[in-house]
């Protein structure tokens, strides 16, 4: 037996099992401020596993969540440190669950009427409070570990003022805009078969003030939270319901929110203000100007789409990075309840430089498996070719579109369709994953072949999947949370063999800074993402020599972040030693290695090198 292997076989009587895999935020309805639905933090599930999928758990929940899970790692609780689920129920209660087994650590309930909500929650980008609307139209906003509210500085905040006829359909979204502002939105619409006096509207909050500005879709020159039963402030057109499963998605590189409306009045290329039938854009504070969008697009057929009830807004713009060489720079894809898909220029949305003009779409394709979209589109950058992908799933199938160039003008081209029905897609680790009719998939993004399914789920409505940390979370109608994780793979080890982090044997000393002195002196290097370690890497074993040629005295030893365990090395000038205890605690990442020397001041010789076996 080879010395390497040898030393594998012991290391893997020290360490038999696998570390756990690195966490990443999942904070609000797929993924990002943008709605991509694509995460490139997700490595432990992978095309050669995910085959292997399978359910780690289920469990029932107290009521159905028409939704998505937001997810939140290392969360400290009062039963200790957990990765936590967040879902938003219909009854709305608000729901923090331990990610390991789906129990419940904390719920809160605020209203239970007068009516229901199909919104998903989110998480604040400083991870300390979660997000959640409840049923008398206000959001509201707990601490992530207890679920203690705020109450104070305009928490909860009011979204709606007639929450019987007005409905938060859509997601709570979050995003941070380029002046540093990070805002709370939510998005009101109109519950099943239209009914009622609802105007479709947004509500900014900016996180840090509590302060919040309203933009309506129906008399957009109001910009308040109107009343019921003709009273003051109020609107005389209905409807225009913002209802799309993210509500509003965030541009940054042009700084705008988007968001699109369903059927209702349009009259604003006649100088109204009712934007039914329309994709709009707003200022991230949710302003306008002079009471119009910042720009907008109304297809040609508004009054068709009205008529027929086929909402434009029953999706929301998916934003497609353009390709290098594009001549449109921002660009997304609408599609709507009529199966249509329009290729958009976000940053002209008519063509004609400002909102009240219709048609201007790029492009206006038939959607492949036919019937309307009430999902949000995915969407994924092939790391090979380099160009976007939106994958669209509906009652009637899933098909690929991909978006090429031909001399700058770019395009969409569906590559595949298939007739297996689903909900909104997500992309982990280059592989498409959604929620179908015959369970859970996960295809190949570029064939649409399938790597993997799962027929537990049951029945489903708007539910869709997240994946991080190599687990793939979803719940369904049943009500009930399922959790899907890999078979455990092998041990693999990578080799460090040896690495030098320091050499200090330069006139500077050590790390270009004074020798190292006496009296309990410190230096720390770095090893994670260093010497071919990858970040987040974890320590099986690691050897640690070190060189101290002119000098007597003792070396502490301790690597920060593995329970700051110290290792007391005596030298003699010249002496060459190595520290072969396990530094690591098996399981946990190797970050820095500290050495306090209490060796004679003027050393200037110092040597570290690293070896051992990584994970």
């Amino acid at each position: 037996m080879s010395r390497h292997a040898t030393v594998l076989a012991a290391l893997l009587v020290l360490a038999p099992g696998l570390a756990a895999a690195q966490q990443a935020d999942w904070p609000q309805f797929d993924f990002d401020p943008q709605h991509s639905g694509t995460t490139d933090q997700e490595t432990t599930i992978h095309p050669g596993n995910v085959s292997t999928l399978h359910v780690l758990y289920h469990v029932a929940l107290p009521a159905i969540a028409d939704g998505a899970p937001a997810f939140l790692p290392g969360v400290s609780t009062a039963g200790g440190v957990k990765d936590l689920l967040f879902l938003t129920t219909k009854d709305g209660r608000i729901l923090a669950l331990d990610a390991a087994n789906g129990a419940t650590v904390w719920s809160k309930q605020p209203a239970t009427g007068p009516n229901f909500t199909t919104s998903s929650p989110a998480v604040d980008p400083d991870r300390q409070y979660v997000y959640s609307y409840g049923l008398e139209g206000r959001v509201h906003k707990y601490a992530v570990g207890d679920g203690s509210e705020v109450t104070s500085g305009g928490w909860p905040a009011t979204t709606t003022l007639k929450p019987s006829v007005e409905k938060e359909s859509s997601a709570l979204a979050t995003a941070t805009a380029q002046d540093g502002t990070t805002y709370l939105y939510a998005a009101n619409g109109g519950y099943p078969g239209d009914a009622g006096d609802y105007q479709g509207h947004v509500t900014a909050i900016d996180l840090a003030t509590g302060a919040q500005k309203v933009f309506n879709a129906d008399c957009s020159d109001q910009t308040v939270h109107f009343i019921t039963g003709g009273g003051t402030p109020d609107c005389s057109a209905v409807q225009t319901a913002i209802w799309a499963r993210p509500g509003v998605v965030y541009d940054p590189s042009l700084d705008l929110i988007f968001m699109a409306t369903g059927n209702g009045t349009y009259d604003a290329n006649g100088g109204g203000h009712n934007w039914g039938d329309s994709v709009f854009a707003l200022h991230p504070d949710a302003t306008g100007s002079g009471g119009l969008p910042v720009d907008a697009y109304t297809p040609t057929e508004f009054q068709q789409l009205q008529n027929l009830d086929l909402d434009l807004g029953s999706t929301a713009p998916a934003i497609l990075p353009a390709p290098a060489g594009s001549s449109v720079a921002h660009l997304a894809v609408q599609t709507g309840k009529d199966a249509k898909v329009r290729l958009l220029n976000l940053a002209n949305l008519s063509g004609r430089g400002g909102p009240g003009h219709v048609s201007g779409e790029l492009q206006k394709l038939d959607l492949p498996q036919g019937g309307g979209v009430l999902t949000m589109p995915a969407v994924w950058v092939d790391p090979i070719g380099g160009n976007p992908w939106a994958f669209i799933a509906n009652s009637s199938g899933i098909t690929a579109y991909e978006l090429t160039l031909s001399a700058g003008t770019p395009s969409l081209n569906a590559r595949w369709t298939n007739a297996v029905r689903g909900t909104s897609p997500v992309v982990a680790n280059g592989m498409v994953f959604y929620a179908s009719s015959s369970g859970m998939k996960a295809l190949d993004p570029k064939t649409g072949n399938s790597l993997w399914t799962d027929a537990s789920l049951g029945s489903l409505h708007w539910q869709s999947p997240i994946v991080t940390g190599g687990r793939l979370f979803v719940v369904d109608q049943t009500p009930m949370l399922w959790a899907y994780g890999p078979n455990p793979e092998p041990l693999t080890f990578f080799t460090l063999d040896p690495c030098r982090l320091i050499d200090t044997r330069q006139p500077a000393g050590p790390l270009g800074g004074p020798a190292l002195a006496g009296n309990g002196a410190k230096r720390t290097f770095p090893v994670a993402g260093h010497c071919g370690v990858p970040a987040g890497a974890r320590a099986v074993a690691a050897n640690v020599t070190i060189v101290v040629p002119s000098a007597a005295g003792d070396l502490r030893l301790g690597p920060v972040g593995l329970g700051n365990r110290t290792t007391t090395i005596n030298f003699r000038p010249g002496q060459v030693r190595a520290n072969n205890a396990v530094l690591s605690l098996t399981g946990n990442p190797l970050g820095e290695i500290t050495v306090q020397t209490d060796i004679s001041p003027g050393t200037t010789h110092l040597v570290v090198d690293v070896s051992g076996y990584f994970q």
